[in-house]
């Protein structure tokens, strides 16, 4: 059975600035999710599902899947903030959405199979699905998943500082820890992160997950128990979230999982910060000229 692309766009990009995973960047319009879905093709997924907020599906299916939807299936589920969730009888009100582990909670229905999750506005690269395919397709199981680890240096933008989750690994690539760095940015040849105020060096070699994820379908029961356990500890704090880290570390720290983690050397890019769009823009056009990617990437309408 082909894995399946999970693409989780619920998002509206406070930072951006707007709905950016409908934003052209591709030398014929094409957006960062355009990419990410023929990538993924190539590799041998064999399925796409959404995640989104109901009230953009129409713009999406208009501007997005219509390029694409007879490539390869697609689906759509919807995260909301207040989703009812089996167990939870009176989830708390809120405006902040709950998270990234909470938006692969939502697509529980609709995959069965070993799966990949990716953010809509992130640009991995060709070989990052093709090592994810081949894990997903030899040798994931219920307690075995992995994630794409980024080296940092290729993730960061001239814009402005990032937040990074930077791993850390045994002997055996195993993931043992996903820590949460802020604030990352190059200063000269040094690369530095801020907590409480002070600065501290980083690695820019450091590996660093960008949300390129690949589980079996068992850990939709895990997200779900520990989504149950999160609401009852946050109750009154409407400003956390539930993030997919936060499900893998403690998974990892009960040993009811491990994570492989498959080293990628491709450049990362995404769209930040709105001053990102113009060098993304740029990048793909030359990818484009040297024919990494068709030029329209759909082929002509």
């Amino acid at each position: 059975m082909k894995p399946t692309l999970l693409v989780l766009a619920a998002g509206m990009g406070s930072r951006y600035g707007g709905l950016k995973q409908l934003d052209d960047v591709g030398p014929a319009g094409e957006t960062i999710i355009d990419y990410a879905v023929y990538d993924a093709i190539q590799a041998g997924f064999g399925k796409v599902v959404f995640v989104i907020r109901e009230s953009f599906e129409t713009a999406f299916r208009e501007q997005i899947t219509g390029s694409f939807k007879d490539q390869i299936p697609v689906h759509f589920v919807h995260q909301e903030v207040n989703t009812p969730i089996e167990g939870i009888d009176d989830l708390p009100e809120r405006s902040k959405p709950w998270g990234t582990a909470h938006a692969v909670l939502m697509a529980a229905d609709v995959i069965q199979e070993p799966f990949a999750v990716v953010n809509a506005d992130d640009f991995y690269g060709r070989g990052s699905f093709e090592s994810m395919s081949v894990f997903l397709s030899q040798k994931a199981a219920a307690s075995h998943y992995c994630m794409v680890g980024f080296v940092l240096k290729n993730t960061l933008s001239k814009n402005g500082s990032v937040s990074r989750g930077v791993c850390s690994m045994d002997a055996d690539n195993l993931l043992q820890d996903v820590v949460e760095r802020t604030k990352i940015q190059r200063e000269g040849e040094q690369v530095f992160f801020v907590d409480q105020a002070k600065k501290y060096p980083l690695s820019e070699e450091a590996l660093v997950s960008m949300n390129l994820w690949g589980f079996h379908p068992s850990i939709f029961a895990h997200i779900h128990q520990q989504f149950i356990d999160f609401v009852a500890a946050h109750r009154d704090q409407p400003k956390e979230e539930f993030y997919i880290p936060l499900v893998v570390n403690q998974l990892l720290q009960t040993k009811q999982a491990k994570v492989s983690v498959l080293p990628s050397n491709e450049q990362w890019y995404g769209v930040t910060y709105k001053e990102d769009k113009e060098s993304v823009q740029n990048s793909l056009f030359q990818l484009a000229e040297q024919g990494r990617y068709p030029n329209p990437i759909w082929g002509e309408s």
